[in-house]
C-alpha cells in the first residue's frame, strides 16, 4: 500500500514559475513570428545545454525561419507576376496608343492640302530656280547656249523623217 501514497511535491520557486510560462511562450510565439524566433534560436545555439534541454523549440524555430522565408519568396514571385501584368495591361496600350497618335499625326499633315502660294511668291521661286540653273550652266561650259527645248515640245527624230519621205 505504499505505492499509493502521493507522492511529495516538489515546491517549486516562483522564479522557476515565471522562467517556465516564459519558455512555454516562447513555443506559442515563435511560429508566428519569425523575429522572435531568429533571436530565440540564436539564444539557443550558443548554449548547448539550453539547446539540448529545450530541443523542440530550437527546431521550432528553424521550421518557422523556414517557412518565412518560403513565404518571402512566394510573396516576390507575386509581386513579380502583379508587376508584369500591370505593365502589360496599362503601361504597354498606353505607349502604343501614344506612338500611334504620334505617327497619325504626321500623316495627318501630309493628307492636308497645299498651302497655296501668292503669286508673287511663285514668281520669285521660279527666278531663283532659273538664277540656280543659269550658274549651273555656265558651270559646264553652256555659257551662251540656247535653253534645251522644254518636254512639252516633241522634235522629230531624222529616222522618222526620212521615214516618212519614203512613204
Amino acid at each position: 500500500m505504499s505505492s499509493d501514497k502521493p507522492r511529495p511535491r516538489v515546491r517549486r520557486s516562483s522564479i522557476e514559475t515565471e522562467e517556465e510560462r516564459a519558455w512555454i511562450g516562447f513555443y506559442q510565439r515563435v511560429g508566428r513570428d519569425p523575429v522572435i524566433a531568429n533571436e530565440v534560436l540564436a539564444q539557443l545555439e550558443s548554449d548547448p545545454e539550453m539547446k539540448r534541454t529545450h530541443l523542440a523549440l530550437y527546431l521550432d524555430c528553424k521550421e518557422s525561419l523556414r517557412r518565412h522565408k518560403a513565404r518571402q519568396a512566394r510573396n516576390q514571385r507575386i509581386g513579380v507576376f502583379v508587376r508584369r501584368l500591370c505593365h502589360g495591361l496599362f503601361v504597354r496600350p498606353w505607349r502604343n496608343l501614344q506612338s500611334v497618335l504620334r505617327a497619325g499625326s504626321d500623316l495627318a499633315v501630309e493628307c492636308l492640302p497645299q498651302a497655296t502660294k501668292e503669286p508673287a511668291v511663285a514668281r520669285i521661286g521660279r527666278r531663283t530656280q532659273e538664277a540656280k540653273l543659269a550658274t549651273a550652266r555656265t558651270a559646264f561650259g553652256q555659257h551662251g547656249a540656247e535653253p534645251s527645248p522644254a518636254p512639252t515640245e516633241i522634235q522629230a527624230s531624222p529616222n522618222t523623217n526620212a521615214k516618212r519621205a519614203t512613204a
